[in-house]
Formats: C-alpha cells, structure tokens, sequence
C-alpha cells in the first residue's frame, strides 16, 4: 500500500558557511601554534649549530635532547588533566611562558653548564608538552563543530609547514646571528604562542548566533548529546551539593585515571590509537634508521635522504589540504587505509628501485598520514565529552611520543642481528596489517559510537 507522505515544513536554504581561515579568534590560535611548532623544531637544529661551533659535544647534545623528550612526556599528562580542570586558555600561556623562560636559560648555559642546559632543556620539553592537549581542547572551544575539520587541517599544516620552515629559517639567520641570539629568538616565538590564542569559548556564542549555528549543531549532534548529559550531571550534583556542600575535587590521579576511562568508551579510538602506535614505533622508526644507510649504501648520495624527508613533509602539507574538503562517507575506514599507505615507505626501502620511487613513495606516506591525523583529532573533539577531551588528547600524545623513541632504539639493534630488508618487510606489513585490523573494530567505521545524521537520515528517508 502507498502512502502519501507527511508534508514536510519548508527548509530556508543554509547560508555559506564562511571559511575558518577568516575567524580572527582561530587565526590567532593558529598563530600561536604555529610559533610553537617553529620554535619546536629549531631547537634541534640550533643545538646542531651549536655542536659544529663547539659550544656543545655531542654527548652533551643527546643529554640536552634526551632531558627535552623527558620533559615532555613527564608534563604531557599533566597539561591534560590541567587544560580540563581549570582555563585551557591559562594553561596553554604558562606552558608557553615555562618554554620561553627556557631559552636564555639554554644561552646561558651554552658553552658554560650542561648541568644547567640539560634543567633548561627539560622545561622547554615541559612546556611544550603541557601545551599540546591544551591546544588541541582549546582549538575545540575556539571553532564550531562543522569547521573543526577545516580547523585541524589547517593546525597539521602549520605543523607541517614548521618542520620545512623552521630548520630553513634558522639556517638563513644563523649566516648573521650566533646562537645564543637564535636560542633567544625561540624564546620570543614562545612568547608568541603564550600570548597570541585568546581565550576560546566562541563555539557558546555562535551557537546563539542564528542559522548558521542551527547547522552546525546538526553535524555536531554528538556533542549536543554529551553537553545535555554533562548539564544534568551538573545539576545533579549542584542540589547534591545544597545538600551536602560541595565535594572536594578529586586528586590528580583520580582524573588522570578518568581520562583514561573516558577514551576506552570509544573502541574506535583504541584502536587508532593501536594502529598509530605500531607505523609510529615500527614503520616510522624503521625508515628513519634505514633511509640514511640506503642512501648512503645503494644509492651513494645523501640527495635521496634529503629529497625523501621532503617529499614527506610535502605530502603531508597536500593531504591536509584534501582532507581540509573531504568528507568521506566512511570517515573511519578512509582514515585506516591513509594510515596504512606508510607501509610503501619501507617497503620501496626494500627493493632495488629508482630513487625517485623512494622519493614518491615519501610523499604518498605524508599524505596518508594526514588523511588518518586530521579526521581523527576532529572526531575525538566531536565524540570524547569535553570536560575530558585534553585528558584523553595527552593519552594520544603521551603513548604515541613515548613509545617512537623504544621504536628507535630496538630497530638499530635489530637492523645488525636480521638484516635491513627482513627488518623493513615485518615494517612494512605491520604498517599494512595494524591498521586494516583496527579498522575491523565497531564505531571505527565512522569514528563514531553511531553513523553521522546525515546517513541515518538517508537510510530513513529510504
């Protein structure tokens, strides 16, 4: 029997959504981000610099280098527990501010007190790591929910664009300026990301902007979700707390502990996460130790070595401005199969190829890993419940920087007992088969606990 169906009420056509490039708030989180990726890329470099000129042995750099990583991952946790117990607008300026009161430590010490270069290391790690969550939750209360892709892509990118520019730059003013200039220069670029973000909190405003907030509360509809849920908790405990009296505010463990709670309710999120950390500590860690013996060894020139970093980097900047527009219907899936395309990195190691091939193969790995980054940091600021989002961002962070460095300490090793090529085959299909097998997991199709509104609505309308 065919029924007529139910008039439907007359749909205002939605006005162009405007481009988050023109947002002076994101502008001026971008700003910052991008300062921060600039001075977290020079240092390395300006530390080099400062080997060649013996101001540093080299002992001496990879101590400083080290006391860098650990400071990171030492404050990483905590910067998330921090950026959702109090402003993450505040957290992001004292982490910044730590990194930038680093940098005349570090010229201080030059040449004079590695004791002091290697505390001033460890703080600048300190900083950097405690802003990282921050900016990523901050970045979520700066832009709507149906910019945020947009939003990110246009973070990876500045990221991206860091690692070309910022070891360029300071190359081009190292030919004037000596190195304790160039140490205090990355101090003043930290003193741009401490004071350059505002203050966050537009997405409230524009939600009561008009229609254009209406449709992005439509393609936000999982965080309407959490938001109602939060404010009935909220409510709860206020007339609990009538009651009662306030509660005290669980320690720092409790919540780092519900951080970690929060990110197993979403098993697409484990499993990228898993996925990320096998190409990060396996693929990521084999080519970095194997493409200089290849191109010094097969190849006979560090051309390849140079010109293969570059096409990565490259690759990555082109996948950010695909995924900047692209919206797969099957967000998950396309995700883990970007992720995957790294394995061609180690696998064109392998073979007796042209270097160009090794080259292209590069580029093809940035870009699939930017078309895994970007629509996976989007979907944790979209599913994860905001008042928990920095914490589980510094899980993200906290496992996949903290087991790179095992990954490049066991290749090496393993490298002189099996050999290079067996060493990158295992790589390259473990870069191949993690991700495929992640992608098996439930909610990874759509990195969502549900398929987005508008494929619910097709499969209704039908």
């Amino acid at each position: 029997m065919v029924t007529t169906p139910a008039p439907t009420a007359a749909k205002s056509p939605a006005p162009p959504t405007r481009s988050v490039l023109l947002d002076p708030a994101f502008l001026r989180l971008w700003a910052g981000t991008t300062a921060s990726g600039l001075a977290t890329w020079a240092l390395p470099f300006v530390l080099g610099l400062a080997v060649l000129h013996r101001d540093l042995g080299a002992a001496g750099l990879g101590l400083v280098l080290a006391a860098r990583t650990a400071g990171f991952l030492a404050a990483v946790t905590v910067g998330g527990v921090l950026a959702d117990r109090h402003s993450r607008r505040a957290v992001v300026l004292w982490s910044a501010l730590a990194a930038a009161a680093a940098a005349p430590l570090l010229a201080a010490g030059l040449g004079r007190s590695l004791v002091l270069m290697t505390f001033a290391a460890a703080l600048a790690g300190a900083g950097q790591g405690a802003c990282r969550p921050a900016f990523q939750a901050l970045t979520a209360d700066t832009v709507e929910p149906g910019r945020r892709q947009q939003a990110n892509a246009a973070m990876t990118m500045a990221v991206r664009g860091s690692t070309l520019a910022g070891p360029t730059l300071t190359a081009l003013l190292a030919a004037f300026l000596d190195v304790r200039t160039l140490l205090l220069g990355i101090g003043a670029l930290w003193l741009v990301a401490a004071l350059a973000p505002g203050k966050g909190g537009v997405v409230a405003a524009a939600t009561e902007a008009g229609p254009g907030a209406e449709a992005s509360a439509q393609q936000g509809s999982a965080e309407a979700d959490v938001a109602t849920e939060k404010t009935t908790r909220k409510t709860a405990e206020a007339t609990s707390e009538s009651v009662t009296g306030p509660s005290p505010r669980a320690g720092f463990r409790a919540e780092f502990l519900e951080g970690i709670r929060e990110a197993r309710r979403h098993p697409w999120f484990l499993a990228g996460l898993a996925a990320l950390v096998a190409v990060i500590a396996l693929g990521y860690s084999a080519t970095s130790v194997a493409l200089p013996l290849i191109s010094r060894d097969r190849y006979g020139t560090e051309w390849v070595l140079a010109a293969a970093m570059t096409a990565y980097t490259v690759g990555a900047l082109g996948g950010a401005l695909v995924i900047a527009r692209l919206r797969p219907r099957s967000q998950g899936w396309a995700a883990f199969a970007g992720l995957g395309a790294y394995g061609v990195a180690p696998l064109s190691l392998m073979l007796p190829v042209h270097p160009a091939v090794v080259v292209a193969a590069y580029a093809v790995a940035g870009i699939g890993i930017e078309l895994f980054n970007v629509p996976w940091i989007t979907a944790t600021q979209r599913e994860v419940a905001p008042d928990k989002l920095a914490r589980v961002s510094s899980l993200d962070f906290l496992v996949s920087y903290g087991l790179a460095p095992i990954g490049l300490a066991l290749i090496a090793p393993a490298i002189d007992h099996f050999g290079v090529t067996p060493v990158l085959a295992a790589c390259a299909a473990a870069c191949f088969l993690v991700p495929a097998a992640a992608a098996l997991v439930p909610t990874a199709r759509h990195f969502a606990g549900t398929a987005p509104t508008e494929a619910r609505t097709d499969r209704l309308a039908g």
